[in-house]
């Protein structure tokens, strides 16, 4: 790594357009931010959504 970086010439957000095509952004509804406010806890009643349906799938 250098000391210092010159970052003068660079241009800010140059591939933010590109990055936000290519991401798995979800946005949750306003009303169920209060429940699920943060990734761990949508991720958490995702997976138990998913093991609630393979169970009715394997009856």
């Amino acid at each position: 790594m250098l000391e210092e970086y010159d970052f003068s010439q660079g241009v800010r957000g140059k591939y933010a357009e590109r990055y936000a095509e290519g991401t798995n952004m979800v946005f949750i509804a306003p009303d169920l931010v209060e429940i699920f406010p943060d990734q761990a806890s949508v991720n958490e009643a995702l997976r138990l959504f998913a093991a609630a349906k393979q169970v009715l799938i394997d009856k």
